[in-house]
């Protein structure tokens, strides 16, 4: 076994560790947004718009915490998978797994805990667990090899970006189901090309320009 699989930067002092952690999480709030640049749970988001048994913030909290929480998991397993040599192929399996796990005690803590809306909360976890935006962040930061800090960042923020497009989506449902709309791009037409213009956006607004 490899130990340098495991091995972070050189330890820096608190200041320079919570710097990094809030730095990637920042960049994966808006330069690296999971909808918005890379795409990822943008078909439950749009299932979102039109489910009205569906809290979008109960859904979007649940996912950040699910988010955060698989992240070290993640980490430490995909080490691991790389140090026994699996196959690149194999290892969203392993990240499904880890995903599976993190899902099943955050269940049993909802059945467990006195909470408002908890049946709700039980129905929603796992469509938010199942989701390519949690699976798609881990294999990000398998790729990018983050440390333990940076893949923590980046699963707060990946989690964090997509709540806010949740609130976006979902703020945008009254005026998406406007008269003014033709019939024929009412319903997921609209909410694709409202997504896709709010994608652009923040594109232009992280530094890139649209090449025609």
């Amino acid at each position: 076994m490899n130990p340098a699989i495991f091995s972070t930067q050189p330890a820096g002092s608190l200041p320079e560790t919570l710097a990094v952690f809030f730095g990637y999480a920042m960049l994966a709030v808006f330069a690296q947004n999971a909808v918005f640049t890379r795409a990822l749970g943008v078909s439950r988001l749009v299932q979102l718009v039109g489910d009205e048994r569906t809290n979008s913030l109960l859904f979007g909290l649940l996912l950040c915490v699910t988010q955060f929480l698989v992240a070290p998991v993640g980490w430490l397993a995909g080490g691991w998978a790389a140090s026994f040599g699996l196959p690149a192929s194999f290892r969203p399996l392993v990240y499904m797994a880890c995903i599976a796990v993190v899902s099943g005690v955050e269940m049993a803590l909802l059945y467990l805990l006195r909470l408002p809306w908890k049946r709700q909360l039980l129905r929603i976890l796992p469509l938010a667990a199942l989701n390519s935006c949690v699976l798609g962040t881990l294999l990000l930061g398998r790729t990018q090899n983050f440390t333990l800090t940076q893949a923590l960042g980046f699963g707060l923020g990946s989690g964090v970006g997509y709540l806010m497009a949740v609130l976006l989506v979902t703020e945008a449902q009254n005026r998406l189901r406007s008269q003014a709309i033709p019939s024929a791009f009412r319903g997921m037409p609209i909410t694709l090309i409202y997504i896709g213009v709010l994608a652009l956006a923040i594109y232009g607004f992280t530094g890139h320009t649209v090449i025609l």
